[in-house]
């Protein structure tokens, strides 16, 4: 079989693998880990699954694409309160040792 086949099929079971464990979780339920430093922010214009994904397999160039586009990065303190003053309820993934978030679309 083709190389690039099998990675192809390897990344579509990985990706899988990772929709099946994301879910929406209250902010209140994470602010545990927030505090410990484990948050990481996903933008919406970008999949949870494929950067929890790109976290699984170390790519650390498209990470830091993503983190010096301000489209990964640590959730910040002001996020933080926001999100506890609305009651808010977040997509989630966990990548050991992190916890990605996004927020849930309107549409």
């Amino acid at each position: 079989m083709d190389t690039k086949i099998q990675e192809t099929q390897f990344e579509e079971v990985e990706k899988g693998k990772i929709n099946l464990e994301t879910a929406k979780i209250a902010w209140k339920d994470l602010e545990r880990f927030f505090a410990a430093g484990a948050v990481i922010y996903v933008a919406p214009e970008l999949t949870i699954i494929d950067v929890a994904y790109a976290l699984s397999q170390d790519d650390t160039q498209q990470f830091k694409a993503w983190m010096d586009a301000h489209k990964v990065e640590h959730v910040s303190d002001q996020q933080a309160i926001k999100w506890h003053e609305e009651g808010a309820t977040l997509w989630s993934v966990v990548v050991k040792p992190w916890v990605l978030v996004q927020e849930i679309s309107q549409t």
